[in-house]
């Protein structure tokens, strides 16, 4: 794939599932598209004459280009042109499909294109490190920060698992593909409460990787029986709890969709104490200043440990392309907070997602 990129001088963008593979040593690479990604790769798509579909059966069809050429390679040809007009779908191994492309095409000189989209990129990921220079404050830290600070402690061929929700973002946008770290998530069904238990299967099935969970409160909530079967098989697994005593994406989606956010709030045990009655360690991190110590001592201990981080209830995680009824209907769900009496969360929220606003001017 990274042979036909540099003979076409082609821009690669990649799906959430794809990024662990196509991300790392790659020096065409714009970063990851769809909900979860970047304004680059979405920028790149559409400015294109032509997009190739390569093993990808793109699920957001609001993010596909519609006057662009399309071709789609996959195995599965009943995938071929199921969310997009192709101009041709080929049905076959992508690899060897590639591999016989290659000699039939000439090498492009003009690599303007892929110049722009390339600098774009640098654009991008220099705002996001705005994200990650924002700490937060006492109880209510930026999960980008965290997630940022666990990618440059964690091991180079660490497993992660993800929670759907929130963490998923979080993962998507700041755990960086090495080439040997793997990354793990519900992708095809969207349910909750999937790292612990991928986690478990990961430790069991690898147990000389280390093996990094990043938990939702909700997530972990439903399945705090699995911290039982951690203990009793000793596996070394590393929980990270992004505890922002919400319901996030259900919170975010209510909002974006017009309404004041309902029943999203969690009232959760302290998860460090329920660690310890499970039979290892766990930790309250509340402070942001403390967060790089606690992930390394986590990180650094032999066996299973929970780290429990307070988290920001009111960070975003607003997709690369917003829509302008998106946009009215966040409008109206703060009106309605503010007309309820929830100045404060009304407030909370746009002094902590000011960067978004900055981003999208």
């Amino acid at each position: 794939m990274i042979a036909l990129s540099d003979l076409l001088k082609a821009p690669v963008g990649y799906s959430f599932r794809g990024k662990m593979a196509i991300q790392p040593n790659n020096p065409n690479e714009v970063g990851l598209t769809g909900l979860l990604g970047f304004p680059s790769a979405y920028h790149a798509m559409h400015e294109a004459d032509l997009v190739i579909l390569l093993g990808t059966d793109f699920p957001y069809q609001k993010f596909m280009p519609v006057k662009n050429k399309i071709v789609q390679i996959d195995e599965s040809p009943e995938r071929l042109g199921r969310r997009a007009k192709l101009e041709l779908g080929l049905a076959g191994d992508v690899k060897e499909t590639i591999k016989a492309l290659l000699p039939l095409l000439e090498e492009k000189t003009d690599v303007h294109f892929l110049n722009e989209q390339l600098a774009f990129y640098d654009k991008v990921k220099e705002n996001q490190l705005e994200y990650v220079k924002d700490f937060g404050k006492e109880n209510a830290i930026q999960p980008e920060f965290v997630a940022h600070t666990l990618d440059k402690l964690a091991k180079h061929d660490a497993i992660f698992t993800v929670d759907t929700g929130m963490c998923c973002v979080w993962g998507a946008r700041f755990i960086t593909g090495t080439g040997e770290r793997k990354m793990l998530g519900s992708f095809n069904h969207g349910s909750m409460a999937n790292a612990m238990p991928m986690a478990i299967g990961a430790s069991l099935a690898h147990p000389e990787k280390q093996v990094i969970a990043l938990c939702g409160d909700g997530g972990l909530s439903m399945l705090l029986g699995d911290m039982a079967t951690i203990f009793q098989y000793k596996l070394p697994v590393k929980l990270i709890v992004f505890n922002n005593r919400t319901l996030g994406m259900v919170k975010l989606e209510m909002e974006v969709g017009g309404m004041p956010d309902n029943e999203t709030d969690m009232i959760n045990p302290d998860f460090a104490m329920v660690a310890h009655a499970m039979g290892y360690p766990g930790k309250n991190v509340h402070l942001p200043e403390d967060v790089e110590d606690a992930i390394k001592e986590c990180l650094d201990h032999n066996g299973p440990y929970l780290l429990n981080i307070f988290t920001n209830p009111n960070a975003l995680a607003l997709p690369p392309k917003i829509e302008f009824d998106q946009i009215m209907g966040m409008t109206k769900s703060m009106a309605q907070l503010m007309l309820g009496g929830k100045m404060d969360e009304v407030f909370e929220t746009v002094k902590s997602n000011y960067k978004h606003i900055k981003g999208l001017l």
